[in-house]
Protein backbone atom coordinates (compact mmCIF):
# COMPACT_ATOMS: atom_id res chain seq x y z
CA UNK A 1 0.00 0.00 0.00
CA UNK A 2 2.76 2.40 0.28
CA UNK A 3 4.12 1.84 -2.92
CA UNK A 4 0.24 2.75 -3.97
CA UNK A 5 0.34 6.15 -1.86
CA UNK A 6 3.61 6.85 -3.72
CA UNK A 7 1.92 6.71 -7.30
CA UNK A 8 -0.19 9.01 -6.41
CA UNK A 9 2.24 11.53 -6.03
CA UNK A 10 2.93 10.73 -9.17
CA UNK A 11 2.12 12.91 -12.56
CA UNK A 12 0.09 10.85 -15.12
CA UNK A 13 3.01 11.47 -17.41
CA UNK A 14 5.06 9.44 -14.59
CA UNK A 15 2.93 6.78 -13.63
CA UNK A 16 3.16 5.83 -16.99
CA UNK A 17 6.75 6.49 -18.46
CA UNK A 18 8.11 3.37 -20.29
CA UNK A 19 11.24 2.25 -18.34
CA UNK A 20 11.81 -0.52 -21.13
CA UNK A 21 10.75 -3.25 -18.90
CA UNK A 22 8.04 -6.38 -19.21
CA UNK A 23 5.06 -3.93 -17.74
CA UNK A 24 6.67 -0.73 -19.06
CA UNK A 25 5.86 1.55 -16.42
CA UNK A 26 5.01 2.02 -12.49
CA UNK A 27 1.35 1.92 -13.33
CA UNK A 28 2.06 -1.28 -15.51
CA UNK A 29 4.34 -2.88 -12.69
CA UNK A 30 1.61 -2.36 -10.27
CA UNK A 31 -0.92 -3.69 -11.97
CA UNK A 32 1.20 -6.82 -12.73
CA UNK A 33 1.87 -7.34 -8.73
CA UNK A 34 -1.73 -7.28 -8.16
CA UNK A 35 -3.17 -9.05 -10.90
CA UNK A 36 -0.86 -11.96 -9.96
CA UNK A 37 -1.80 -11.87 -6.41
CA UNK A 38 -5.50 -12.18 -7.51
CA UNK A 39 -4.51 -14.92 -9.44
CA UNK A 40 -2.43 -16.75 -7.14
CA UNK A 41 -5.14 -16.13 -4.58
CA UNK A 42 -7.74 -18.37 -6.77
CA UNK A 43 -5.27 -20.88 -7.63
CA UNK A 44 -4.34 -21.30 -3.63
CA UNK A 45 -8.16 -21.38 -2.79
CA UNK A 46 -9.66 -23.58 -5.44
CA UNK A 47 -11.83 -20.50 -7.00
CA UNK A 48 -12.29 -20.42 -11.00
CA UNK A 49 -8.71 -18.92 -12.34
CA UNK A 50 -8.89 -15.32 -12.01
CA UNK A 51 -7.25 -13.30 -15.30
CA UNK A 52 -4.49 -11.96 -15.68
CA UNK A 53 -4.03 -7.69 -15.74
CA UNK A 54 -6.60 -6.34 -16.99
CA UNK A 55 -7.69 -2.72 -18.62
CA UNK A 56 -9.67 -2.07 -15.28
CA UNK A 57 -6.22 -3.14 -13.56
CA UNK A 58 -4.31 -0.43 -15.50
CA UNK A 59 -6.13 2.44 -13.22
CA UNK A 60 -4.48 3.80 -9.90
CA UNK A 61 -7.82 4.50 -8.79
CA UNK A 62 -8.64 1.03 -8.93
CA UNK A 63 -6.09 -0.27 -7.70
CA UNK A 64 -6.26 1.81 -4.60
CA UNK A 65 -9.79 0.57 -4.60
CA UNK A 66 -8.88 -2.67 -5.69
CA UNK A 67 -5.95 -3.51 -3.00
CA UNK A 68 -7.15 -3.42 0.16
CA UNK A 69 -10.12 -6.26 -0.22
CA UNK A 70 -7.57 -8.38 -2.18
CA UNK A 71 -5.18 -8.13 0.83
CA UNK A 72 -8.43 -8.98 3.38
CA UNK A 73 -9.07 -12.03 1.50
CA UNK A 74 -5.54 -13.02 1.65
CA UNK A 75 -5.38 -12.46 5.70
CA UNK A 76 -8.81 -14.46 5.74
CA UNK A 77 -7.42 -17.50 3.75
CA UNK A 78 -4.01 -17.55 5.41
CA UNK A 79 -5.61 -17.35 9.13
CA UNK A 80 -6.70 -20.57 8.85
CA UNK A 81 -3.55 -22.39 8.05
CA UNK A 82 -1.68 -24.90 9.89
CA UNK A 83 1.66 -26.39 9.18
CA UNK A 84 -0.17 -29.57 7.75
CA UNK A 85 -1.40 -27.13 4.85
CA UNK A 86 1.89 -26.30 3.95
CA UNK A 87 2.79 -29.80 3.20
CA UNK A 88 0.03 -30.14 1.08
CA UNK A 89 -0.07 -30.48 -2.85
CA UNK A 90 -1.82 -28.00 -4.69
CA UNK A 91 -2.67 -28.72 -8.18
CA UNK A 92 -3.28 -25.54 -10.75
CA UNK A 93 -2.76 -24.59 -14.13
CA UNK A 94 -0.49 -22.00 -15.29
CA UNK A 95 -1.54 -19.18 -17.72
CA UNK A 96 -0.42 -21.61 -20.56
CA UNK A 97 -2.40 -24.43 -19.41
CA UNK A 98 0.49 -26.41 -18.12
CA UNK A 99 -0.32 -28.64 -15.25
CA UNK A 100 1.59 -28.45 -12.20
CA UNK A 101 1.63 -29.77 -8.44
CA UNK A 102 3.52 -28.21 -5.66
CA UNK A 103 3.48 -28.19 -1.65
CA UNK A 104 1.63 -24.75 -0.78
CA UNK A 105 4.28 -23.36 1.31
CA UNK A 106 6.64 -23.26 -2.23
CA UNK A 107 4.09 -21.58 -3.90
CA UNK A 108 3.13 -19.24 -1.17
CA UNK A 109 6.86 -18.19 -0.99
CA UNK A 110 6.99 -17.96 -4.91
CA UNK A 111 4.24 -14.99 -4.13
CA UNK A 112 6.44 -13.29 -1.76
CA UNK A 113 9.66 -13.73 -3.75
CA UNK A 114 7.38 -12.08 -6.53
CA UNK A 115 5.96 -9.13 -4.69
CA UNK A 116 9.13 -8.53 -3.81
CA UNK A 117 11.23 -8.48 -6.65
CA UNK A 118 8.85 -5.95 -8.45
CA UNK A 119 8.20 -3.45 -5.39
CA UNK A 120 11.72 -3.18 -5.72
CA UNK A 121 11.35 -2.34 -9.37
CA UNK A 122 8.69 0.20 -8.53
CA UNK A 123 10.98 1.69 -5.89
CA UNK A 124 14.07 1.74 -8.44
CA UNK A 125 11.71 3.50 -11.10
CA UNK A 126 10.85 5.87 -8.41
CA UNK A 127 14.49 6.83 -7.31
CA UNK A 128 15.11 7.38 -11.82
CA UNK A 129 12.37 9.57 -11.69
CA UNK A 130 14.07 11.95 -8.55
CA UNK A 131 11.40 10.28 -6.10
CA UNK A 132 12.22 8.68 -2.92
CA UNK A 133 10.25 5.74 -2.91
CA UNK A 134 8.90 4.83 0.73
CA UNK A 135 11.02 2.16 3.05
CA UNK A 136 9.78 -1.17 2.06
CA UNK A 137 12.26 -3.34 4.10
CA UNK A 138 10.55 -6.29 5.72
CA UNK A 139 12.33 -4.97 9.70
CA UNK A 140 10.76 -1.21 9.21
CA UNK A 141 7.21 -2.86 8.20
CA UNK A 142 7.64 -4.71 11.73
CA UNK A 143 8.84 -2.06 13.33
CA UNK A 144 5.48 0.19 12.48
CA UNK A 145 3.07 -2.25 13.67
Amino acid sequence: MRLLAAAAELTPEELTHDFQTADRSILGTLAHLFAANRLWLARLTGAPPAGFVTDADRDLAALQRGWPELLERWQEWAAGLTDEHGREQIAYSDMKGNPWKQPLWQLVLHVVNHDTYHRGQVAAFLRSLGRTPPPLDLTYYYRQQ
